[in-house]
């Protein structure tokens, strides 16, 4: 193995592991720029766009009675919390890694990001079961899918997902080349306890539901392809075909995040734990490590997507948001004011 040992007092005495644990630390310039640069550009758009979201879902009156919306609320709820954390992060990487808050608030970034990433995901599965219910089975989706009944379900997840992180607390402040270090195991062991994490990770958080939204997918491509026949034409209206049209787009796009945010980072986050734990070779291990860093900046870029999600699968987001622009535009007196009225006039009609 390359890199030379690291100068920091080590409970690791073996001269292999301590060359290894030089070897990924080694490339730390990279995953600085990296984290910083994708940051910068993550929180502002994060953050404006899924308050934003808050308060075109808190205007709509009439939709917050449904499931769908119900359910897009807690996925902006989280979008926005986790990108709440991205400040002390940039201070982190610009400081070159040094960590200049208290060793709690470590913690917390830590726990943030495993909490807002599961959660994401979950929700993102449950707003796919939805729309299968809507277009498959559309008596038992009015019986079962009431807000008050999905709002127990977002808080299950919410329990669920911040139980199961919990462990993520324990990884606080190191110290290394005597500076205080964050968002790193500080030993061997801690990687290895991180590697068994993963795969409940891997199998609650993320396989799981990708298999569920799979099957979702299927499900609605099957029922609309079989209701566009010649004998469909009770179906075939305006609003059943916009109704099939965003179902689609729906499930569409959650597939896409899965696919490009969130199965690269489960994948690579994988192989490099393993890599580490198993001593594989130092460029290997440096290669692994470059890749989570670019898997991860994507999956921390989800934050920024999902309001996208909102506004192509739901009409009546899409017409607030507009509504808000234009009372936005324009500067004489009273125009916001108006316009809001308009909103909340538009959603209880």
């Amino acid at each position: 193995m390359n890199g030379p040992l690291p100068t920091t007092p080590s409970v690791v005495v073996n001269n292999t592991t301590q060359s290894l644990m030089a070897c990924f630390h080694d490339d730390d310039a990279f995953k600085y720029r990296a984290y910083t640069f994708t940051y910068l550009l993550v929180f502002p758009v994060a953050f404006l766009c899924n308050m934003a979201a808050l308060v075109v879902f808190f205007l709509q009156s009439s939709r917050r009675s449904s499931a769908s919306c119900v359910l897009m609320m807690n996925l902006a709820i989280s979008d926005s919390s986790f990108s709440l954390t991205l400040p002390l992060r940039l201070a982190y990487y610009f400081g070159d890694g040094a960590w200049p808050f208290p060793d709690w608030l470590c913690r917390l970034c830590v726990y943030g990001f495993y909490v807002n990433l599961y959660t994401s995901i979950l929700f993102l599965t449950l707003l796919s079961v939805l729309r299968w219910l809507a277009v498959a089975k559309p008596l038992r989706h009015r019986a079962l899918t009431t807000p008050n009944r999905t709002l127990v379900v977002c808080l299950a997840v919410w329990l669920f997902v911040g139980v199961a992180s919990t462990p993520f607390l324990s990884n606080g402040v190191t110290l290394r080349s005597g500076t205080p270090r964050c968002f790193e195991p500080p030993t061997m062991s801690s990687w290895c306890w991180v590697l068994i994490l993963n795969y409940v990770a891997v199998v609650f958080g993320f396989l799981l539901p990708f298999l569920t939204i799979i099957v979702c997918y299927s499900g609605i491509v099957r029922r609309l392809t079989a209701t566009t026949g010649p004998h469909g034409s009770s179906l075939s209206s305006g609003a059943r075909s916009q109704n099939r049209r965003r179902s689609v787009q729906l499930v569409t796009m959650v597939t896409a995040t899965f696919l490009l945010c969130f199965l690269p980072y489960h994948l690579i986050r994988s192989l490099h734990l393993h890599a580490v734990c198993g001593g594989w070779r130092c460029d290997v291990t440096v290669a692994l490590q470059r890749a989570v860093v670019v898997t991860l900046c994507l999956a921390a870029s989800n934050s920024m997507v999902n309001p996208l999600l909102y506004y192509y699968s739901t009409r009546t987001f899409r017409n607030n948001m507009r509504d808000a622009h234009s009372s936005l535009l324009s500067s004489r007196g009273g125009s916001f004011r108006t316009g809001l009225a308009l909103m909340r006039r538009r959603n209880t009609t």
